[in-house]
């Protein structure tokens, strides 16, 4: 079996020890005599994975009594849609910051429902920063305020949580959930596309606090109303079934290692061997602030479009997979989620030494 680096934004590399549970379990599920695919989302096997996962969830994040977990579909570009729906309800204003692509994408879509201000935006640097704000920046009568907690594709993360006072703040975490500790009680909704940190793609989380539920937009489609989905136990329709099965066993399996203390641990490690690198040299460049850095995605460039086109293209024949950078930025990105093992990040870093050594820029 020839494992390659996996270095994709999403869908990423899952745990070896996960998709190992998973080669077990495939074909028959325990003693239920038929795979977790097969089975009925309304069977009691299926009922214990599916409260298993949120109860392991909620063990790992911490997450408050008085906080609802969502299982559902659509992505986490549905969400863009479904929060202003949902929580847009009272002065019908909310406040966006834009950091990033996604965060553009949901302050774009929000604009259909009500009056979005744009409190403010890293565009001016290509997105290279997360801007410092108080709470004197957003609107005292807005109905909640929505970030991007980390932005994969230009690889900056918020370092701070801002404060929003009694505002409701909404995170999409889709890129770093689960990857540290976070305060969930310091949001009003947290969502997140399971792709990239928890599970196959097809599953959404939505972590919400109970307050915020039943004040939809009456003509809100009903698959976007939080309310009924937690009333339903997530079950409302058929649920991401087998997405929601592989979740759990990677709750169980960072749990085993020290829930996320221990994952924040080997997280910022891992980071610091590359960023270390980055930073010992002048061949790459690493385009973000420093103290805007991402944990989850690494992007880095040489200053010659040419050359970068050949650092993906060796990288991946090389077994470095998925390096090269998103389409609207250029570069490489390494994404190296929970998932992706020290020496992976090890083995890349020997990889631009020698890459950098037979490949000297024009003067």
């Amino acid at each position: 079996m020839n494992r390659v680096y996996n270095f994709s934004a999403g869908p990423s590399m899952l745990p070896m020890e996960v998709l190992e549970a998973c080669q077990k379990d495939l074909i028959c599920y325990q003693n239920s005599g038929m795979s977790v695919m097969e089975m009925s989302h309304r069977s009691k096997e299926y009922d214990a994975i599916i409260k298993d996962a949120e109860a392991k969830l909620r063990e790992l994040m911490n997450i408050p009594d008085n906080y609802k977990v969502l299982f559902v579909q659509g992505g986490a570009s549905t969400q863009f849609s479904a929060v202003p729906l949902n929580l847009m309800n009272k002065n019908k204003k909310a406040d966006y910051v834009v950091t990033g692509q996604f965060s553009k994408k949901a302050y774009k879509e929000a604009q259909k429902y009500g009056d979005v201000k744009l409190v403010a935006s890293s565009e001016d640097k290509n997105n290279t920063y997360i801007p410092k704000l108080t709470k004197e920046d957003f609107r005292p009568d807005a109905d909640y305020v929505h970030i991007c907690f980390n932005n994969t594709i230009y690889g900056t993360k918020w370092n701070y949580i801002p404060d929003t006072g009694d505002i409701p703040l909404v995170a999409d975490m889709s890129s770093c959930i689960i990857s540290e500790p976070v305060d969930v009680s310091k949001f009003g909704v947290i969502y997140a596309g399971a792709q990239k940190n928890m599970a196959p793609a097809g599953l959404t989380i939505v972590i919400i606090r109970e307050d915020l539920m039943g004040n939809a937009r009456e003509d809100i489609p009903v698959m976007l109303d939080y309310k009924t989905i937690a009333d339903a136990d997530s079950m409302y329709n058929t649920p991401p079934c087998w997405c929601i099965y592989v979740a759990k066993l990677v709750y169980e399996w960072i749990l085993s290692i020290g829930g996320l203390e221990g994952m924040k641990e080997i997280n910022e490690k891992k980071c610091a061997v590359l960023y270390d690198y980055l930073d010992s040299q002048d061949y790459y460049v690493a385009p973000t602030e420093k103290e805007a850095r991402s944990m989850m995605n690494v992007t880095f460039v040489t200053g010659d479009a040419e050359l970068d086109k050949k650092f993906a293209s060796e990288a991946g024949a090389a077994g470095f997979k998925n390096i090269k950078g998103h389409r609207s930025v250029g570069g490489m990105r390494a994404s190296i989620y929970n998932a992706m093992p020290t020496e992976g990040v090890v083995a890349l870093v020997e990889f631009m030494k020698e890459f950098a050594k037979n490949n000297p820029k024009a003067e």
